[in-house]
Formats: structure tokens, C-alpha cells, sequence
């Protein structure tokens, strides 16, 4: 018996058969945040044989309250998330094989990204590219692990084209701009990000050793704070006429759906145009920002200052961010305090 993995193959459910199924997989984790972070490790301990680590930003003093595989040098280096965690696996576990990408995901470079994995593992912010992910894998075949955390309370579901409801069977289309909570306007604490990673991690475990007949088959929703769980169970939930899964269209590989963004030139700033058709609360999107600094609003824009970045956002959700002249920063920029 191999001692490192002793105990796991002393797990009936998973056993020497299953230890080694683990050890000759592929995974792919896409975003290296609070989730993210959480499934590296607890997969890298696990014994998968390789990892594919992949992520746009660097390791931020903020990170360190839940991204639990960064340390303060990280931060103080600035180094990328990817490269970071794979550092911290490569000291946790030099057996297994880790690929770090330093990317901004998207439809040019997705399908690239998970060819020959297992399982994709979802670790990102926001819902385009989960959207992004999900037209990838049903197209691919490949199964996914969404999750979601935000405050207190976080969502999980894992999708299997083919043989389950998909993200856009669920969830139709992508929420508009500003409806919604992000990390970095509600805040997020990390037994939420810890409990709904580890579910992630689980489920992997069991699509990886062959046991998708003990997948949870639901959409998960758990609130620590509250002491909340509801579970909406997807058994027998009917695909109807879905644009991914049943008409196999995948607007999101073509790019149709995708924040078109323009480096504005001699302003040192780039321009996003909001995916949502919906018009943006000034009112509510402004109580949401005030914990991220000073606000202003009127009747045609938005305005406020986070960090060394001046952000507008107009009523559309078009937004203009002052103090970078990358659209993948200001996409991210974009992804956590407006979101959608």
C-alpha cells in the first residue's frame, strides 16, 4: 500500500483501484481564488496525477483571509495565482505533474485549456466565463464542477454533457451587471468558500474513480451563516430546449456573448461593454460599493475609486476603467465590483 495515500485507500469507496485511477487523471482548475485555491490542494493531496492551474491575477494582501494555498511572501512578491499555487503543490506533493497558465480565460484559448482533462474544476468569479466553460465541456464531453460563493452562502453543481442538465439548462442566460453581490462589495468569509470548494473536490473524486452513481445530482445552495442547505434535486430535471446541451449551439465559443473592451489610447484606460440588456440601479449598485470606497452617482453615470483605478459605469453597465491599459485587468476589475 502506498503510505502517503494510506488512508484514502482504506476508504472502501475508493480503494487501490481507485487510488490508482486518480493517479493517471487530468484536471484542470480555472480560477485559483478562494474555490480555486481550496481544490488544488485538496486535489493535489488526493493524488491526482496532473494538475493544470490556470489564472489572470496576481496574489493580493486581501487574498490571504481564504485563498488558503497563498502565504504573505505571495503577496508582498506579487507573484501570479497560478504560479504560486503550483509552487505550494509542488512543496505539498512532488509526485503528481502541475501546469501553471497565467491566462485571461476566454473563447480564443478555452477549448485549448481543457483539452485532455477529466474534469474541469470551476473556480472563477464570474458568470461569463462559467458560461464559457460550460458551451467548452458539453461540447467536449467533459464534465464540470460549477461552484459559486459569496458573504455567507454559496452554490454547487456538477454537470456531465450528455447525461446531465447543463449550466444554461438551469441558469438561462447570464445575470445582467450589477444585479448581484460580488466578493468585493458583500464581502465573503471562508467557511463558505472552504465548504463549497471541498464539495467540488468530492464530487471530482467520485467522477475520477468511477463512481458518477454517487454524484449528489442537484443544485446545491448552503448559507453557514444561517445554518441553510436546500437542495434542488436535478434527477429527472428536463433539458427542454437548451441552446448549449440540446441545440448545441455554444454562442459563447463564437465570442457572440462575450464583454467586448477597447483600450482607449493617450487615456491610459479601457473600455467594457456590458453583456447584460438590463439597466443598471445606480442606488442599489452604489450601497453595494461603499464598502470599496467613495461613490458617486446621477442620473447617466456612476463613479468610484478602488485601489489606483478610476471605474465609470453608465446605465447600460458600460463601464470605463481609469489607470490600466490591459482589458484582462479591467475585465476583472470589471468581474468583481460590478459583476455579471
Amino acid at each position: 500500500m502506498n503510505e502517503r495515500y494510506s488512508r484514502q485507500i482504506l476508504f472502501e469507496q475508493i480503494g487501490e483501484a481507485g487510488q490508482a485511477r486518480l493517479g493517471g487523471s487530468r484536471v484542470a482548475i480555472i480560477g485559483c481564488g478562494a474555490l480555486g485555491a481550496v481544490q488544488a490542494e485538496t486535489l493535489a493531496r488526493a493524488g491526482i496525477g496532473r494538475l493544470r492551474l490556470v489564472d489572470r491575477d496576481f496574489v493580493e494582501e486581501s487574498n490571504l483571509q481564504r485563498q488558503i494555498i497563498f502565504e504573505e511572501t505571495d503577496a508582498r512578491e506579487h507573484l501570479p495565482k497560478a504560479v504560486a499555487a503550483a509552487r505550494r503543490i509542488a512543496r505539498v506533493n512532488s509526485e503528481i505533474d502541475v501546469e501553471p497558465i497565467v491566462a485571461d480565460v476566454n473563447f480564443e484559448n478555452i477549448e485549448e485549456i481543457i483539452a485532455g482533462v477529466d474534469v474541469v474544476m470551476d473556480g472563477t468569479d464570474n458568470f461569463e466565463t462559467r458560461f464559457l466553460i460550460n458551451d467548452a465541456c458539453v461540447k467536449a464531453g467533459v464534465p464540470w464542477v460549477y461552484g459559486a460563493a459569496v458573504g455567507s452562502y454559496g452554490l454547487t453543481m456538477t454537470i456531465i454533457p450528455g447525461q446531465s442538465p447543463c449550466l444554461r439548462c438551469v441558469l438561462e442566460a447570464v445575470p445582467d451587471a450589477g444585479s448581484g453581490p460580488t466578493c468585493d462589495t458583500a464581502g465573503v468569509i471562508m467557511p463558505i468558500t472552504s465548504i463549497i470548494a471541498s464539495i467540488q473536490s468530492a464530487e471530482a473524486l467520485k467522477l475520477l474513480t468511477g463512481r458518477a452513481d454517487k454524484l449528489h445530482r442537484s443544485l446545491l445552495r448552503i448559507d453557514v451563516w444561517e445554518s441553510g442547505i436546500k437542495r434542488l434535486d436535478l434527477s429527472s430535471f428536463e433539458r427542454r430546449d437548451c441552446p448549449a446541451c440540446v441545440r448545441r449551439e455554444f454562442e459563447f465559443l463564437r465570442g457572440a456573448r462575450r464583454q467586448v473592451t477597447t483600450t482607449l489610447c493617450g487615456r491610459n484606460a479601457v473600455q467594457i461593454a456590458g453583456s447584460g440588456a438590463g439597466t443598471l440601479d445606480f442606488a442599489l449598485l452604489a450601497k453595494r460599493l461603499k464598502a470599496a470606497g467613495e461613490v458617486q452617482f446621477n442620473d447617466f453615470l456612476l463613479r468610484f475609486r478602488v485601489e489606483d483605478y478610476d471605474i465609470t459605469v453608465f446605465r447600460d453597465a458600460r463601464s470605463i476603467i481609469r489607470g490600466t491599459t490591459d482589458p484582462a485587468v479591467a475585465r476583472g476589475l470589471y468581474a468583481r465590483y460590478i459583476g455579471g
